[in-house]
């Protein structure tokens, strides 16, 4: 086995199918959509060179900004509140409970759930005149809290960002779990010895020696919601007047619904580069000697 990983040349042959297939899957999209993002084209026949006209419609356009501050807003609620959740719920499953492979693969199940799938059940569950939320506040003596969720402008965003919370905390709590349950019990056991509380050694052993895992978590509930698409669609289609429209959903309509591949293609620069950036930033947060 040795043998094989200093031969050079097995390492190329081994590496090389999938090095190929991310140059095609992933590399040459990327660059054939930069190009496209130059041009003022309607994907048919030639287009139109005109280098940064795009980008500079898309920072100046009031439409696109508030896209890019919707989808940051869905970043922040992911970050400060979804990845809490799933710390708390990761820690305590860890800690032993009763019931902890229970509580684990029931958590996970909405991560098993095709967006699709749980944007419509969400869309039921919101609906104005038979939803079951509606219902549930007529039951409780609250019917003027009863609305059109979905179609208010007020509540619609806050009522897009609950399903994703709801459907990924169970993805991130398991890979918490998985580092809570990394860590050795020689410690905690010396920790307890030595009286620290159960919150004591959370903050100050258990979360620390997690931190690892905590990046990954930080970058795929930041990548995951800045490139939100299908529940958005799905929920709201980007309404009412654009006040759930995030830049995937935004780049979908310029492409599909008003042929502009050009100026598409550029919101699309936009989210590939975003993405690369707060990943970097994450990574340079969390680099440790």
């Amino acid at each position: 086995m040795n043998s094989v990983f200093s031969n050079k040349k097995a390492i190329c042959i081994f590496v090389l199918p999938t090095f190929l297939l991310f140059i095609v899957i992933v590399f040459v999209p990327i660059v054939v959509s930069s190009y496209y993002s130059l041009l003022d084209w309607n994907g048919v026949g030639h287009g139109t060179f005109i280098g940064l006209q795009n980008y500079v419609e898309m920072f100046t356009s009031s439409r696109a900004l508030n896209a890019m501050k919707n989808s940051l807003l869905f970043a922040a609620a992911s970050i400060f509140i979804q990845l809490p959740i799933s710390l708390l719920l990761a820690l305590i499953l860890a800690s032993g409970v009763k019931g902890e492979g229970f509580y684990r693969s029931v958590y996970f199940i909405p991560v098993l759930i095709s967006t699709v799938v749980v944007a419509q059940l969400w869309s039921k569950i919101y609906n104005a005149d038979y939803g079951l939320l509606n219902t549930f506040l007529k039951s409780v003596g609250l019917g003027s809290w009863a609305q059109d969720w979905l179609g208010q402008t007020n509540t619609a965003l806050v009522a897009s960002f609950i399903p994703t919370l709801w459907q990924y905390v169970g993805y991130h709590m398991l890979l918490m779990y998985a580092g809570a349950k990394s860590v050795s019990k020689d410690i905690l056991e010396a920790a307890k010895i030595d009286g620290a509380s159960g919150p004591r050694i959370a903050f100050s052993i258990t979360i620390p020696l997690m931190k690892p895992i905590l990046k990954v978590c930080l970058i795929f509930s930041m990548i995951g919601a800045l490139k939100v698409f299908d529940l958005i669609y799905v929920l709201t289609g980007g309404g009412p007047f654009f006040t759930t429209e995030v830049p995937s959903t935004l780049m979908y309509t310029t492409i599909f619904d008003t042929y502009r591949y050009g100026y598409g293609s550029a919101i699309s620069v936009f989210i590939i580069l975003e993405c690369l950036f707060f990943t970097l930033l994450i990574n340079k947060f969390f680099k440790t000697e």
